[in-house]
């Protein structure tokens, strides 16, 4: 509890919330934290772009095209949950600078794949390589079986949120903030 002089009280708990209301409460309150406190951090360090000037939300498009293979360009939008426009402006730029490649679509030759170049493999790996060693870092004093449980959880959790359709339900006034 909160007890310095003239500090808010935190949030308020509706009346009637039950315990699942309350922790569906912190666990959103510590999703905000970890979104805010990742882009803070990317931005203090790297900005929003690389030295090459392409967006960092376009090494999202290069992870999937290394990880899983050549995609068509409206499958790979559908993939990351993104606009067709946006993967196409973003997938621009990282053939302009040599990361992906067009080719031809064997299924059907009206049709292109787009496909990690060896480069473009290349930067992916030593980005990933640098995550993983941050990520070290940052866990080097968890033990091994708290490390995978947090992998198993969040792999729980965004699989959920993938698969999770929500009514169509107006946002709160307000909830640009809580973003």
């Amino acid at each position: 509890m909160n007890t310095a002089v003239g500090a808010r009280p935190g949030p308020s708990i509706p009346e009637g919330a039950d315990q699942r209301w309350v922790t569906s409460d912190r666990i959103g309150l510590q999703l905000v934290r970890l979104i805010r406190l990742m882009e803070r951090k990317r931005l203090s360090k790297v900005g929003n772009t690389t030295d090459n000037g392409v967006e960092r939300a376009a090494y999202v498009l290069l992870a999937r095209l290394v990880i899983e293979g050549p995609h068509r360009s409206n499958a790979l939008a559908e993939a990351v949950h993104s606009d067709p426009s946006t993967v196409s402006r973003q997938i621009a730029a990282l053939v302009r600078i040599g990361y992906v490649e067009r080719r031809p679509d064997p299924a059907d030759g009206r049709a292109c794949l787009l496909a990690a170049t060896d480069e473009g493999h290349r930067v992916f790996e030593a980005n990933r390589d640098l995550r993983n060693r941050e990520i070290s870092r940052i866990t080097d004093d968890w033990d091994e079986v708290d490390r995978e449980r947090l992998v198993d959880l969040m792999d729980r959790f965004t699989t959920a949120l993938e698969s999770h359709h929500p009514h169509d339900v107006p946002a709160p006034q307000g909830a640009e903030e809580d973003r």
